[in-house]
């Protein structure tokens, strides 16, 4: 029988560990089981040709908040033309409400609810095997009829005894005359033991250019009002001593990125110690491992070890989501942002991770004012990155269950964002839209780092500055558009220009030392200055003085010119690095070492 799982991810970089995972786990049957992953950037024709040329006999569809609408619509269009094909969907976006989604969505056969590696092994037994009735799979929602659909599509009805008695009827559906069954089955699927959860990386090849999802417990501890880990408060870990083996091999295969996709690694402070501590003393210099933490509850041992962790080892993602206490008390989140403040801070102070955190707008409580602080709270801390996400009101949260409550307006379609609350309106998010694009633009992309951080002096507050940003764009009709790295550097220099207190020339400088600590370009930006002068005492150093300022392991097997086309030096009238006064000071850009953090080269200050 021909089994065909479909991953459709949010990017081409990510994978779905998923789908994997269910082939690992379809045991017997795993010969039988292909995989198939695409984007949601591909065309939903490109999607729908690749399935129906292998005509699955039995197919499946993994379902999140970002492909549910591509899904639906293949689903649909599949069921017309291959009407034998049984399909079925898994995922955290049909679990919650199956016998909805199933009332709703005629072309599917069948959900699996919850955690799907028991659950598809034992739907395999069923089709492929025979040796199982659906009724005696827990956890499972479906439609009561035959094995298969007949040549033109219609079911047969037949309704299926259960074995250990009537199983639950949810719901009867009407179509004419006919009337076809939605049955949940009783009970929920047992757990899965983490350790016997299969290690599907056994070719990290196939995986080349993409991240690793890596996942050493499921569950969380919080009560989180927005999330369906809330639901499961219960958290189960694989081993340390598996996950050790495991990521021994990832660790030898030298896969650029693993990313763990446990809800709170260090909610056990023995995991994730042992585990830092193993990646630590393992590092092959290459691999980067990504964790998503609660800061609050790091302990100072944990701090310890992650302050020696080779630059670039470790990154950190960490939820703020409000400092508005109100807002907090009314998710359940008791986390100090002062106990959060300090150990960003701390861990910033090493210089060797990066840190991404996390704000949430469209909270209860939270209005534009409240947000506007609880921006500037966590941009003081100066992450590596600050997203500014918006409230997804996803079914069976309890933020879903007290919409009405809060007034909240949401997207009845996925991703279901919130559009206003009781608190904020919908001008107001949208004002914070865009906020969040020149956010991304100029502060986490980490490119406009010195100009940023000057320009932050001219306005009373961080978020105003990124708000006057915004409104610039609108002027120049430029919001929404994509720009290159040039155009958005000619933007923010217009940007600048307009702007009370500014000292044009400094901030050109400014300007000219973001662009080369990123690139090394040969062609001069407009507004660099050039002097013949300059361009004499260039040459002379190359020739002269530059072996002393690079590492000879490096550069010594090449001449001065090769030397030259490699790095770059820059006369700067301002102390661009530093206090800003003017000075006089020659900066060499040394591309073949750069911040791992930040992706500037290397720069030090020359004496001409």
């Amino acid at each position: 029988m021909n089994i065909l799982l479909v991953a459709v991810n949010a990017k081409y970089i990510h994978s779905n560990l998923a789908v994997y995972s269910l082939k690992a786990s379809a045991g017997e049957y795993g010969e039988q089981v292909e995989l198939a992953e695409f984007t949601i950037n591909h065309q939903t024709d490109d999607i729908f040709r690749a399935i129906y040329q292998k005509r699955p006999d039995l197919l499946f569809f993994s379902c999140y908040i970002w492909n549910r609408s591509v899904i639906v619509e293949l689903a649909e269009n599949l069921r017309r033309v291959l009407p034998k094909t049984v399909i079925w969907a898994g995922g955290p976006e049909v679990s919650y409400d199956a016998e909805a989604f199933l009332r709703e969505q005629e072309a599917f056969d069948g959900v699996m609810c919850g955690e799907g590696e028991k659950s598809f092994f034992q739907v395999l037994q069923h089709y492929v095997g025979g040796c199982r009735a659906l009724e005696e799979i827990p956890g499972i929602v479906y439609r009561m009829h035959g094995v298969l659909r007949g040549e033109n599509g219609r079911t047969d009805h037949a309704v299926h005894e259960a074995r250990n008695g009537k199983p639950e009827t949810v719901k009867y559906r009407a179509e004419g005359v006919e009337k076809e069954q939605i049955t949940r089955t009783q009970g929920v699927q047992e757990l899965v033991r983490m350790d016997e959860l299969p290690f599907v990386y056994q070719n990290p090849a196939d995986f080349t250019n993409r991240i690793i999802y890596y996942e050493s417990s499921r569950g969380c501890p919080y009560s989180c009002s927005y999330c369906l880990s809330s639901i499961d408060k219960s958290v189960r870990f694989r081993s340390t001593e598996l996950v050790k083996q495991e990521l021994g091999y990832l660790l030898e295969q030298k896969v650029p990125q693993v990313k763990f996709v446990d809800r709170t690694f260090n909610c056990s402070h023995k995991h994730a110690t042992e585990i830092w501590r193993f990646l630590q003393e393992h590092d092959n210099g290459v691999t980067n491992f990504h964790f998503e933490i609660a800061a609050d509850i790091l302990t100072e041992e944990e701090l310890a070890l992650l302050s020696g962790m080779r630059p670039g080892l470790v990154q950190l993602e960490i939820g703020v989501q409000t400092t508005n206490k109100q807002s907090l008390d009314a998710i359940h989140r008791t986390a100090s942002f002062e106990r959060i403040a300090d150990r960003v801070q701390k861990i910033s102070a090493c210089h060797n991770i990066h840190q991404h955190l996390d704000l949430i707008a469209g909270l209860p409580y939270e209005d534009f004012a409240s947000f506007q602080d609880s921006f500037d709270d966590v941009y003081s801390l100066k992450p590596q990155e600050l997203q500014l996400g918006f409230l997804k009101v996803l079914r069976g949260s309890e933020m879903y269950a007290r919409a009405a409550e809060y007034g909240t307006v949401y997207r009845r379609r996925p991703p279901y964002e919130v559009l206003e609350t009781r608190w904020i309106s919908c001008a107001e998010l949208l004002r914070l839209k865009e906020v969040e694009e020149m956010l991304e633009v100029y502060y986490n992309s980490q490119q406009f780092r010195y100009t940023i951080r000057a320009l932050e002096r001219l306005f009373k507050r961080p978020f105003a500055m990124y708000e006057a940003l915004a409104d610039y764009y609108k002027e120049q009709n430029a919001e929404g558009k994509s720009f290159s790295r040039m155009q958005r550097y000619t933007l923010l220099r217009g940007f600048i220009g307009q702007t009370a207190g500014a000292d044009v020339q400094y901030f050109d400088e400014l300007l000219t030392l973001d662009f080369y600590l990123r690139e090394n370009a040969k062609s001069r930006p407009d507004w660099a200055e050039h002097s013949e002068e300059y361009g004499e005492q260039t040459i002379h150093f190359y020739q002269q003085g530059v072996r002393q300022y690079l590492p000879e392991a490096v550069y010594g097997a090449y001449t001065w010119k090769q030397v030259m086309r490699m790095t770059h030096l820059e006369h700067f009238t301002y102390n661009v690095t530093g206090d800003g006064r003017k000075k006089g000071t020659w900066l060499l850009f040394d591309y073949a070492q750069r911040d791992v953090l930040t992706g500037d080269a290397a720069v030090k200050e020359i004496v001409l």
